[in-house]
């Protein structure tokens, strides 16, 4: 299972609006700014996870996203999904031998861990909750990278 920049991010966005349930809607650009991800990035998140159901949009002044669902029925797996994130990538070598086969098995039970965790369980978690809401600094290359490709 490959975890990607987007799909790390759109958990830290859900965790975040997870945690600020209870004041009312986030701003893209207010998570953006907070989490250090790129506005236009973020935006394209969003579309992902409203599509899958997972965020609700509201327009106008106060207007932003929430959580469709309560947070304790919401998994990381299900954020992960909601990109098209969560299937290991298999290929053939020349020989027909399938090198990452013996990853797929190692991929599905960390998928299923990620399936237990729910987003109300990252609240709840004092360590989660300061993991998931801190910003990521290391990524912030890959991201500009990601950015640039995503917008060409």
């Amino acid at each position: 299972m490959k975890i990607s920049s987007k799909a790390r991010y759109a958990v830290t966005a859900m965790i975040d609006l997870a945690i600020h349930s209870g004041v009312g809607p986030l701003t893209i650009a207010g998570i953006s700014q907070k989490q250090n991800i790129s506005l236009s990035y973020l935006e394209q998140i969003f579309t992902e996870l409203r599509h899958a159901g997972l965020v609700k949009g509201t327009r106008g002044p106060g207007g932003g996203y929430r959580l469709a669902r309560p947070a304790a029925d919401v998994t990381i797996a299900q954020v992960i999904d909601a990109l098209g994130d969560s299937h290991p990538q298999l290929g053939r070598g020349a020989d027909g031998y399938e090198p990452n086969v013996k990853w797929a098995g190692l991929s599905r039970h960390l998928y299923s861990f990620l399936d237990g965790i729910t987003l109300s369980q990252c609240v709840e978690d004092e360590a989660g909750r300061e993991f998931f809401t801190a910003s990521d600094n290391e990524d912030s290359d890959s991201t500009n990278t990601n950015n640039q490709v995503a917008a060409a």
